[in-house]
């Protein structure tokens, strides 16, 4: 196994930097969306839900708020991960970066549909040429499609876990067992989101709930560690048995 030194400060500051925004990016999310949003959501009902929403409205926004920091978060994030994994594969490292990019910038477009249902719920002049019931459904399929922004950036991210993962793994920073599981755990999400796509109907066989799930305790347990422990030491006996090796022509 590929083991790196950790000489540099700016990898120790770049642990907590991670471990801190992993940690905020999840509790702002959920918040968001379970706390702030899901209730104003009425299942199979337009109506309800645009009367909710337009009641509500200071809280519809503070979501849109909620989801905006979200993807800061995630960007802060990619940037202390590139810069703790950049010594071990420089290539790879920038490869993770770039998937997490796309998947916070597929989140931004979550804002843009929330903040397009507001305008379609307005009392703007040229809206009265449509009926109140038709503004009600499109608002509701603008509300609708963060679903389908979100499963279309997953793959994103899990490829930047599964590629993450990877270099943890062979960098030794975290415990071996926490990477193997995140290899796994994030590979299994790209393999599920990836089908779900092509299948809609996969989630009736594997609740998708499954997809992700794995992953995100990976990450919520990765980020806690790099907070809270921080960079696994390498002890000097490996280090050396990795520069005393031959190289092979």
């Amino acid at each position: 196994m590929t083991t790196s030194t950790i000489d540099d400060d700016s990898q120790r500051t770049a642990a907590k930097v991670a471990g801190f925004s992993g940690l905020f990016a999840v509790a702002i999310v959920v918040f968001a969306n379970y706390v702030l949003l899901s209730p104003l959501i009425v299942p199979g009902n337009a109506a309800e839900t645009a009367r909710n929403i337009m009641a509500h409205q200071l809280q519809f926004r503070i979501t849109v708020i909620c989801f905006l920091i979200y993807s800061a978060s995630v960007l802060v994030l990619l940037t202390a991960l590139y810069v703790i994994l950049k010594p071990v594969n420089q290539g790879l490292a920038l490869a993770g970066a770039l998937f997490r990019l796309v998947f916070a910038m597929l989140w931004l477009l979550s804002t843009l549909n929330m903040l397009g249902a507001l305008r379609l719920l307005g009392s703007t002049t040229y809206l009265q040429l449509f009926e109140p019931d038709r503004l009600q459904v499109l608002a509701r399929l603008n509300i609708a499609a963060n679903f389908d922004d979100y499963y279309a950036g997953l793959p994103f991210f899990g490829l930047a876990a599964t590629v993450c993962a990877y270099l943890w793994l062979k960098s030794n920073y975290i415990p071996k067992a926490l990477a193997v599981f995140g290899v796994i755990s994030s590979a299994w999400c790209v393999l599920c989101a990836f089908i779900f796509l092509v299948f809609p109907h996969f989630n009736k066989i594997v609740n998708d709930y499954w997809f992700d799930s794995p992953m995100a305790v990976f990450e919520m347990i990765l980020s806690y560690w790099l907070l809270f422990k921080g960079l696994k030491p390498v002890a000097p006996n490996q280090v050396q048995a990795v520069f005393a090796q031959p190289l092979r022509r």
